[in-house]
This record gives structure tokens, sequence and C-alpha cells, in this order.
């Protein structure tokens, strides 16, 4: 008798259907971590400057090169304690008017020397 019970109840559990709890409040579910980054257009080779310095929100300023292979930089200000802004320098090579390659440096930090 108990192995029929046993039977019948594991029988019922394997043919319920999971059941997720509706969040408290009326809260919205969860969104994949990707949907709410700021920066959601990456960066891609053989990006214009326009869709480089759009891509990534600021304008991009000149540091050397001739027309149509120059080195362009973007300065990130990615927040900080308050009191020390915290910027990285991101180097953005194009050659024939196309974005071939790109290096963020994080510069040296003058507090730890």
């Amino acid at each position: 008798m108990k192995q029929a019970i046993l039977a019948t109840g594991v029988v019922l559990l394997s043919m319920s259907a999971p059941v997720q709890a509706e969040p408290f409040g009326g809260m919205p579910p969860r969104q994949p971590f990707v949907t709410s980054l700021s920066n959601n257009i990456p960066l891609a080779f053989g990006m214009d400057a326009a869709q480089t310095a759009h891509a990534l929100g600021q304008e991009l300023r000149y540091v050397r090169g001739r027309p149509g292979n120059e080195i362009y930089l973007a300065l990130r200000k990615l927040g900080g304690s308050g009191l020390i802004p915290y910027r990285h320098r991101l180097f953005l090579q194009f050659r024939h008017g196309r974005l071939a390659g790109w290096k963020e440096d994080y510069g040296e930090n003058w507090m730890w020397e």
C-alpha cells in the first residue's frame, strides 16, 4: 500500500508544471544584464569616425596621423569616488578612414606612487 501511494505521488509530481512566483507589488520581470548597459552600440572594425563617436557617445580628439590614417583619443569618464575623477583614455586607430583598432590606456594612478 505504501509503495502504491509513493508511486502515485511521484507520478503526480513529475506531471505538474513548474510554478513561477509573480513579483510582489507588480514589479516588472528582470531584464538580461546586457539590456541595461548604457553603451549598447559596441565598437566594430570598419566604423568611420562619426559612427565611432556616436557609439561612444562623445566627440573624438585628434592625436596624430595623415588624413585617413589618424589616431583619435576618447576620454572616458567612468565616475570615481566623487573626490577624484576617474578617467580612462581610449586610443582609436583609423586606417583608410575606417576603425582598425583601439587600445584603452588606464594611465598611472598618482595616489599609489
